[in-house]
C-alpha cells in the first residue's frame, strides 16, 4: 500500500499519511470489510478515494532537496524523477488508474473494482493517461518509448 501510495503523492511523508488514513478507515469500517470478497482490495479503493478527496483539496508538490543531489551520481533517479513529475501532471484518476494498472500491475477488471467502475472506463482513462504522458516535456524521448513499462 505505501508503495502505490508513494507513486500516487510522490512523496513518502504524504504517502504514510495516505497509508495510515486508509488504514484508520479499514479498521473502522472491518464488519463491512471483513465481508467483502478481497479485504485488500476494499482497502486499497479506500486508498485511492482517500487519495482522490486530498487531491481535490489541495494539490501536493514534490520538494526535490536532496533528491536532486542524487541525481548526479543515479542516472536511474533522474529518470524517475521525469517520471515522478510526469504523473504528477495527470489529473488524480488518471493517475490512480496509471499507477494501479502499470505499477501495480492490476488487471483492468481488478482496477475497475478498486476505483469502483466500468472495465470501458479504465480502459479508456489508460489510453488517456498514457497519451498525456507521451506529450508530458518532463519525459525525454527514451522514456516515452517505455514509459509503462517502467512504473
Amino acid at each position: 500500500m505505501l508503495r502505490s501510495a508513494h507513486a500516487l503523492t510522490g512523496d513518502r511523508a504524504a504517502a504514510e499519511d495516505l497509508v495510515q488514513n486508509a488504514l484508520l478507515k479499514t479498521y473502522t469500517a472491518w464488519g463491512r470489510v471483513s465481508q467483502a470478497a478481497d479485504p485488500y482490495a476494499y482497502t486499497q479503493r479506500i486508498l485511492f478515494t482517500s487519495f482522490s478527496r486530498m487531491h481535490r483539496r489541495r494539490r501536493v508538490v514534490e520538494a526535490l532537496g536532496a533528491r536532486a543531489d542524487a541525481a548526479y551520481e543515479d542516472p536511474g533517479v533522474a529518470d524517475r524523477d521525469q517520471l515522478r513529475r510526469a504523473l504528477d501532471e495527470l489529473p488524480a484518476r488518471y493517475r490512480a488508474v496509471v499507477v494501479l494498472r502499470f505499477y501495480e500491475d492490476f488487471s483492468v477488471e481488478k482496477v475497475a473494482e478498486i476505483l469502483g467502475c466500468s472495465t470501458g472506463t479504465v480502459k479508456t482513462q489508460t489510453a488517456r493517461g498514457l497519451a498525456r504522458l507521451r506529450l508530458s516535456p518532463q519525459l525525454d524521448a527514451s522514456q516515452k518509448d517505455g514509459e509503462h513499462e517502467r512504473l
